[in-house]
């Protein structure tokens, strides 16, 4: 591009100019240098011709005078000889053969010049050698012999049949002058000079004819070009031109003719066109104004779709949370068998409706972007055990082996939305297991990633069930369809399940995929992008303690037996594995004495053979677990959860089983959960107030307060909750939302104004489960949220959060926050507790480093500190020491010195000291809680159990 710019500097004049003298001048050059060079190589070879021809003939004459050492007659030879070419020869020398002179023609004094520089015996031909602008031509001189030939002598008759050599003696020099040659060869390089400048000159003389035939009428049209490229479609080129010109000039004339035509032509359509264009910008402005109102609509329509799936959300939960509820009430009383199966098959039906509900309403909210994800450490194998122990009962009857395998690299704390990665696990393990008659559903989750802070997931979901057909393949991701439509009348479901899976994983930054063979089983696998935690998440269990211990194994299944002999096998532990009923038998005979022996209650072929087997082993074992995988809960016999150590449910995962081997304690697990009687507990000393509109809810919410607390107040509507607020003092309210009148809302923000429960915790009971529901619920006052159907163990916990709550009376909320220190740790008390004490361990250090390095002046160390203190800190429920340190980052980084930051360190100082002193508070006050509660279970559990 920059090439053909510069071509075009250049005018036609300088073009042709450089086309026309450059050959002419580079072909007079080359043709100059040839013939000179050629005339100077002549004159050379003519030079040392002309002195061979003299120094020659004096070899052969100076053989006598040398042989006899005559130097009178051989300097006569040589006087004569360069008498006879003065010009040419300035002078001759003979020297002996060895290399001494002779003789000269006359006294030189450069004579040393022409004596030869190496060995004379190397001198067999004539030689010459250049100097300056002489030439020194050497002969040898022989005895008898002419240089150039070679005389064979006969072979004497004492050589030994050898030829006899003609006997060297010196040789003659003969210094040529080469000032006529050069003069020669100056007066043809003057002349090659000539003759190339008269050439030049010719060319000049044609290419000035040339340019004024050609360039000046192209420069005349080019004016007239740009003239009418300026609009002046009048101008003409007038003149004669020759050849190829001419026709030129007719072409340009008939273009601006043509140009002219158009030009008039044009005018008429573009005024046509303004005329057109004005009636269709009119239209325009009609359809921006329809647009707009469409826009309007749109969004109202938009608004109405949102508040439409709020009100169905909470229409369809609110009798739905009366079902179900009511039906784990009746759970609880003395039933026939006939009736408990009726109430369990009613609570599993609002179940199944409940989860239909909730699908569409997930996929209306992928639908329309407003799914948020939440990002929040967890410990990733306990939410897979609490995941799989729900499903863990559909497996069980259906007769399937459900097994997971997490891999050891797969790190224990991840930050992510534990909620939404848990619903992909159940859609995808809760698919396998629904269309798997017989065999095993596998899920394998392994590493496959690691960048910094971001690890990456790979989870596989292996199933031996009916599979998908080909043609039906393509189907499978998409909304309200199944692979097959006789499935859905088979299986059921809604077929959104997968598309949410699908979905969710897309918006998470993973990829999803399946491979399925018809009648074979099915294999999905997903990858999952997340963060590490930075902080230790779980339990810190010590597998080491159990290297070398002795495993006695009996497990049926191939699967289970493979993973477990894996994981015992890595954690060092001697395994003594056995998959036969008839060989564990002989080896209960034998006596083994094991360590820890681990039986599944699936491998026994009747209920008396499991106590035999646990009687026998009890005495001869450290710890005795069971794996209760039976099909029926009645074959598990009653002494053997009485003899054994622990019985646990598989899908049995790491810390389950790392918990069980290392904490089990004797009879901690052996609760009847089919009893339909409920264990008496100890209630809380509160005072509650529900208030909800739907009697059958209310009814509930009392029944289920009423387990928990001591005393519960009940109302029906806004207005008498705010009246029983300014009248009575209450530990917990628990608010409906949506209520005619005064709803939950208005309410609470009555009650924080003017009552007695300004700072009573509100709990909003709503079934709304649109998020932004309930960011506005909770931006209203409120406290927490409890979503319809109302869980039991949900209000257990939520009412034991509250009770265990630390007062901020002493200390600024924006100092801690101990609401959203529960926040980042997902409402884990234990693990808020935690994170919340290790930062308090690593203040001491952290204030003494920051000091140090303000005193030093010290960049580095003052970033890397506050750094590590603000990735603490969003942790911990700490605003102002976040913010600052965010500040006092983010200067450093964009290298702010010290000196400049100092009121903002100091300030973080001092932040630090009340951070410290609040979390003493806090900690003090939660263990304390905790210990009592601690005392209270250890009063209250049975002698013996």
């Amino acid at each position: 591009m920059n090439n053909a710019q510069d071509m075009t500097k250049y005018s036609l004049r300088s073009w042709v100019m450089v086309l026309a003298l450059a050959p002419t001048i580079l072909m007079g050059i080359l043709l100059g240098s040839y013939f000179t060079i050629d005339r100077f190589y002549q004159l050379e070879e003519t030079l040392l011709e002309q002195g061979s021809n003299i120094i020659e003939p004096l070899a052969i004459a100076s053989e006598v005078g040398l042989e006899n050492n005559d130097r009178e007659s051989s300097k006569r030879l040589l006087a004569s000889a360069q008498l006879s070419r003065s010009p040419l020869v300035k002078s001759i020398a003979i020297f002996d053969k060895n290399n001494q002179l002779f003789i000269t023609s006359h006294y030189h004094k450069d004579f040393e010049v022409m004596r030869y520089p190496g060995n004379v015996a190397e001198l067999l031909n004539t030689e010459h050698e250049t100097l300056g602008d002489t030439v020194i031509m050497r002969t040898p001189i022989y005895e008898g012999y002419k240089p150039g030939e070679l005389r064979i002598v006969e072979p004497s008759q004492g050589a030994k049949g050898q030829p006899d050599s003609p006997r060297y003696l010196g040789y003659i020099a003969l210094l040529l002058n080469k000032e006529k040659t050069l003069l020669e060869y100056h007066r043809a390089a003057v002349a090659a000079f000539i003759i190339v400048l008269v050439g030049v000159q010719l060319n000049l003389l044609f290419t000035f004819r040339l340019l004024k035939n050609v360039t000046h009428p192209i420069t005349e049209m080019v004016k007239v070009v740009a003239k009418i490229r300026e609009g002046k479609l009048d101008t003409r080129l007038e003149g004669n031109l020759i050849g190829e010109l001419d026709l030129l000039k007719r072409g340009i004339n008939a273009m601006a003719s043509s140009l002219s035509e158009y030009h008039d032509e044009m005018q008429q359509n573009i005024d046509q066109a303004t005329s057109d264009l004005r009636e269709t910008l009119e239209q325009i402005e009609i359809q921006n104004v329809e647009l707009d109102l469409a826009k309007k609509r749109a969004l109202e329509a938009s608004r109405i779709k949102s508040e439409f799936l709020a009100n169905m959300s909470h229409e369809l939960r609110t009798p739905l949370n009366g079902v179900i509820g009511f039906a784990r009430q009746l759970l609880k009383t003395p039933l026939h068998a006939s009736q408990l199966e009726y109430i369990r098959t009613i609570e599993r039906s609002a179940a199944n409706l409940l989860g239909i509900i909730n699908d569409i309403l997930d996929f209306s909210k992928l639908e329309a972007g407003k799914m948020v994800l939440e990002n929040m450490p967890f410990a990733l194998r306990d939410l897979m055990d609490d995941t799989l122990a729900l499903l863990a009962g559909s497996a069980r009857e259906k007769g399937l082996e459900l097994v997971v395998n997490i891999n050891d690299d797969v790190p224990e704390g991840v930050s992510g939305d534990a909620m939404r990665v848990g619903q992909i696990i159940t859609n995808l393990v809760g698919n396998a297991i629904k269309f798997t008659d017989e065999g095993s559903v596998q899920l394998n989750i392994k590493l496959v990633g690691e960048t910094g802070d971001k690890v990456t997931l790979r989870c596989e979901v292996i199933d031996t069930g009916i599979g998908i057909s080909e043609d039906h393949q393509e189907l499978l991701f998409q909304a309200f369809g199944q692979a097959d439509s006789s499935i859905s009348r088979r299986f059921g479901g809604t077929g959104l399940g997968l598309v949410i899976t699908k979905r969710l994983i897309n918006q998470m930054g993973g990829q999803i995929g399946f491979n399925s063979v018809q009648h074979k089983g099915s294999s999905f696998w997903f990858t999952l992008p997340l963060l590490n935690a930075k902080f230790p998440i779980g339990d810190s269990l010590s597998v080491a303690q159990l290297k070398d211990a002795q495993v006695l194994l009996f497990q049926p299944k191939n699967l289970s037996m493979q993973v477990l002999s894996n994981r015992l096998g890595k954690w060092g532990m001697k395994l003594l594995p056995v998959s036969d009923y008839t060989a564990l038998c002989h080896l209960i005979e034998d006596a083994p004495q094991v360590d820890i022996a681990i039986l599944s209650c699936l491998g026994f072929p009747d209920t008396e053979s499991i106590s035999r087997a646990v009687e026998t082993l009890k005495p001869r074992v450290g710890k005795l677990i069971l794996l209760d995988d039976c099909l029926s809960k009645q074959m598990l016999p009653e002494n053997c959860t009485r003899l054994a150590d622990k019985l646990l449910t598989p899908p049995v995962g790491d810390n389950v089983l790392a918990r069980a081997l290392l904490f089990t304690q004797l009879g901690d697990s052996f609760v009847n959960v089919e009893s339909p009687v409920a264990a008496a507990h100890q209630k809380h000393e509160l005072k509650v107030l529900a208030v909800d509109d739907n009697p059958a809810n209310l009814k509930l919410m009392d029944t289920l307060l009423n387990e928990l607390v001591t005393d519960v107040v009940t109302v029906n509507s806004g207005d008498k909750a705010i009246s029983e607020a300014q009248a009575h003092k209450f530990d917990l309210i628990f608010m409906d939302i949506q209520m005619p009148g005064t709803d939950g809302i208005t309410a609470t923000r009555r009650i924080r104004m003017n009552s007695n429960n300004r700072r009573t915790p509100i709990i909003a009971v709503t079934a709304h489960a649109i998020a932004e529901e309930r960011q506005r619920i909770m931006s209203s006052g409120m406290d927490a949220y409890l979503p319809k159907p109302i869980d039991e163990a949900a209000l257990k916990e939520v009412i034991t959060r509250w009770i265990t709550r630390p007062e901020f009376s002493e200390f600024d909320l924006q100092t801690l926050n101990w609401e959203q220190c529960l926040a980042q740790s997902n409402q884990k008390v234990d693990l808020a507790l935690e994170m919340l004490t290790m930062l308090l361990d690593s203040l001491p250090q952290t204030v003494t480093q920051i000091e140090k390095a303000l005193q030093d002046n010290d960049q580095q160390t003052m970033l890397s500190t506050v750094h590590k203190l603000h990735g603490a800190s969003c942790y911990c429920g700490v605003p102002n020491t976040r913010k600052l340190c965010q500040e006092i980052e983010s200067a450093l980084k964009h290298n702010t010195e010290i000196s400049d930051l100092e009121p903002e360190i100091l300030e973080l100082l001092d932040e630090l000291t009340k951070v410290e002193s609040a979390a003493k508070h806090v900690i003090s006050q939660l263990t304390a809680d905790e210990t009592n509660d601690q005392k209270t279970r250890l009063l209250q559990t049975p002698k013996g159990a």
